[in-house]
C-alpha cells in the first residue's frame, strides 16, 4: 500500500471528525475498523417499518423492535439499538477485558458508539476546562465544523450566555406537551432560577428536522431511544459512507489494531482479521487512533510495552431521579413526540471555581412507563386511573458531574498465557454522593419557580462509567510527562502517532462528551493535514 496516507483506527464520532480535517486539507486517509454491523434479520426489520407509514405498524414488528429494552428503577441495564446489542460485540474478546464495577462496555461497530448514544450536543464551559492546555476559543471553529457533520436541532435561548449554539443552520424539534409546560412555568422566573445558579433551555440533539431547507427530518413516531428507522439520530456511519465517495478515502473493514511504532519517518500498525485472525500490517505517514477510551488506551499501553501499570480514565458521575409535574398533562401517553432529551438544565454557582452539574429533561415514553409501572407493581393493575395520572405528570432527569467530582476507571495490561489480559476496575468517589444530593436539594427548594418536583427518595447513582463519559487515560499537557500526550495528542518521544479521541481529555466535565471530543479531533486532524510532509 501506499505510504504518504494518513490513517485513523476507528468508525465513531471522534474518527469521522479527524478524518472530514483531513480530507478537507487535502490528505489521503486510510479508516481502519473492526466494524461489526447490524445483525441482517434486524437490518430487514428496520428497512420495513421506514418503508411503511407509522399507522401501519404491526404490535408483533414493534414488539420485535423494541426487543431487551426494559426500564426498571435503576433505568436502563443496557441500552440496545433496533433490539439488538450489536454494538459491543465482540469487544470483551478481542480486547481480552475484564470489567469490575464498571457501567462502560468499549465498542467494535461500525460507528461505534454513535449508534446507541442520545445524541445530546452541548460544549464545554471555559470554566470547566481550566485544567487544559488550550482554552475554549480555540475549540470554538472546531464546534461548528462537527454540528456541520452531524446536524443540530436546538434553539436560541437562555443557554447561549454560556453555552453558544455554534450553528447557522440549527432547527427546532416541536417540545412535548410537558416540556412545553416546564418552559410555560420557569421562563417567567428565569432571573430568581439565574440567581439560584439554575440555567435551562431545550435541549441540543444531533437529529434531522423536517424544515425549509430539508423536506425529510423526524416524525415524532416515539422509538427514538430504540434507534430510529429511519436514520434521522445521527450516527458517524452515515458521515463514513459519505467519504467513500471520495477517492482520496478508503475503508477497511473486520481490523483489530492492536500496536503502533514508529519507524523512521513511518508508521507500522500491526493488527489482524476480525474473523479470521490472520496478521495484517500497514505502513503510514501518521496515525489517528480514534478507537474509543478503552481500546485507544490499550492500543497505546501495548505500543509501549507498559504492563502492569496501571492508567485512569476519568469518568462523569452518572444519576436518576424522577420528577413530578403539580397537574398532569393529558394525553402526554398518546403524544406524537421525540423521546430523546428534551430540556437541559444546567447548576451553575456564580463561584467560577465551582465545576456545571448537567441534566437531562426526559418526558413521556414507553421506557418511563415501564419503569413507572414496575415501581406500582399490582397498585397499578388495581387502580388504572392512578397508572394513567402518574404518567401523564412523570419526568426523569439524567445527571452528570464534573470529572473532579466523579468516579475513576483503573486500566491495566498483563501478560498472560497466550494473550495479554486487559484490566478494567471502577473506583468510587466519595465526593460524587454528597454533591449530587445538593443539587437535588437546590432543584427541592426551586421546585415552584420550576414547576417540578424531584423526588429525592428515588434517587439512583450508578456505577463508574454507566454515564460513558469517560477519557482522559493519556490527557493532553503543555509539557506532558509520563503518560501524558501534547495538544497534538503525541506521546513524549513520538512524532507521529496521535490520539485523538476521549482518551486525551484533561477532564471530563458534565457538558455532553461528543461534541468536544469530535471539536478536538477535528482541531487535531487540521493542524498536523497543515505539516509537511518531510
Amino acid at each position: 500500500m501506499r505510504t504518504d496516507v494518513y490513517c485513523v483506527v476507528g468508525s465513531g464520532p471522534a474518527a469521522v471528525a479527524c478524518t472530514k480535517a483531513l480530507l478537507d486539507q487535502g490528505r489521503s486517509v486510510l479508516m481502519l475498523d473492526a466494524g461489526i454491523t447490524l445483525e441482517p434479520d434486524r437490518a430487514q426489520l428496520v428497512a420495513k417499518l421506514a418503508k411503511l407509514p407509522l399507522e401501519q405498524w404491526s404490535e408483533k414488528d414493534l414488539a420485535a423492535y423494541k426487543g431487551g429494552m426494559t426500564a426498571g428503577t435503576k433505568g436502563l441495564p443496557m441500552k440496545l439499538v433496533y433490539g439488538s446489542d450489536f454494538p459491543y460485540q465482540g469487544a470483551a474478546e478481542h480486547l481480552g477485558a475484564s470489567f469490575e464495577n464498571v457501567g462502560l462496555l468499549p465498542s467494535l461497530a461500525h460507528g461505534g458508539l454513535s449508534n446507541v448514544w442520545g445524541a445530546a450536543m452541548l460544549p464545554y464551559a471555559d470554566r470547566d476546562i481550566s485544567d487544559w492546555p488550550l482554552r475554549i476559543e480555540t475549540l470554538a471553529p472546531h464546534y461548528a465544523a462537527a454540528l456541520e457533520l452531524t446536524g443540530l436541532a436546538g434553539a436560541s435561548d437562555g443557554l447561549e450566555k454560556f453555552f453558544p449554539l455554534h450553528s447557522q443552520s440549527a432547527a427546532e424539534l416541536r417540545p412535548s406537551e410537558q416540556a412545553r409546560q416546564l418552559l410555560k412555568t420557569m421562563e417567567p422566573n428565569k432571573e430568581q432560577l439565574g440567581a439560584a445558579g439554575i440555567y435551562f433551555g431545550r435541549s441540543r440533539v444531533a437529529v434531522q428536522v423536517n424544515s425549509a431547507n430539508s423536506h425529510e427530518g423526524c416524525v415524532y413516531c416515539r422509538l427514538c431511544m430504540y434507534g430510529c428507522p429511519y436514520g434521522y439520530i445521527y450516527s458517524s456511519s452515515q458521515s463514513v459512507a459519505l467519504f467513500r465517495k471520495n477517492p482520496a478515502f478508503e475503508y477497511q473493514g473486520n481490523v483489530i489494531v492492536v500496536s503502533v511504532r514508529e519507524v523512521g519517518d513511518e508508521v507500522e500498525i500491526a493488527g489482524y482479521n476480525r474473523n479470521t485472525h490472520q496478521p495484517l500490517s500497514w505502513r503510514c505517514e501518521r496515525v489517528f487512533l480514534a478507537a474509543g477510551a478503552i481500546p485507544t488506551t490499550r492500543i497505546l499501553l501495548k505500543s509501549l510495552g507498559a504492563y502492569d501499570q496501571t492508567v485512569h480514565l476519568k469518568d462523569s458521575q452518572y444519576f436518576l431521579f424522577p420528577r413530578m409535574l403539580p397537574k398532569r398533562v393529558k394525553g402526554a401517553s398518546r403524544q406524537e413526540l421525540h423521546t430523546l432529551s428534551q430540556l437541559f438544565m444546567e447548576i451553575m454557582d456564580a463561584d467560577e471555581n465551582e465545576r456545571v452539574a448537567h441534566l437531562q429533561i426526559y418526558t413521556q415514553s414507553d421506557l418511563i412507563n415501564d419503569a413507572l409501572s414496575g415501581t406500582l407493581g399490582p397498585l397499578g393493575k388495581v387502580f388504572p386511573p392512578l397508572l394513567k395520572n402518574l404518567q401523564d405528570r412523570m419526568l426523569v432527569a439524567q445527571g452528570f458531574l464534573h470529572s473532579d467530582l466523579s468516579p475513576r476507571i483503573a486500566l491495566k495490561l498483563s501478560k498472560g498465557k497466550g494473550e495479554d489480559r486487559f484490566e478494567i476496575v471502577g473506583k468510587e468517589n466519595p465526593a460524587a454522593r454528597p454533591h449530587v444530593k445538593k443539587i437535588v436539594r437546590k432543584l427541592l427548594r426551586q421546585s415552584r419557580r420550576i414547576g417540578a418536583v424531584p423526588i429525592p427518595i428515588m434517587l439512583k447513582m450508578a456505577e463508574p462509567g454507566r454515564s460513558f463519559h469517560s477519557g482522559g487515560s493519556f490527557p493532553m499537557a503543555k509539557n506532558p510527562q509520563g503518560f501524558q500526550t501534547d495538544v497534538h495528542g503525541i506521546l513524549p518521544g513520538w512524532k507521529r502517532v496521535h490520539a485523538v479521541d476521549a482518551t486525551v481529555l484533561p477532564s471530563v466535565p458534565a457538558t455532553t462528551i461528543t461534541l468536544s471530543v469530535m471539536a478536538n479531533a477535528h482541531r487535531i486532524g487540521c493542524e498536523m493535514a497543515r505539516v509537511s510532509s518531510n
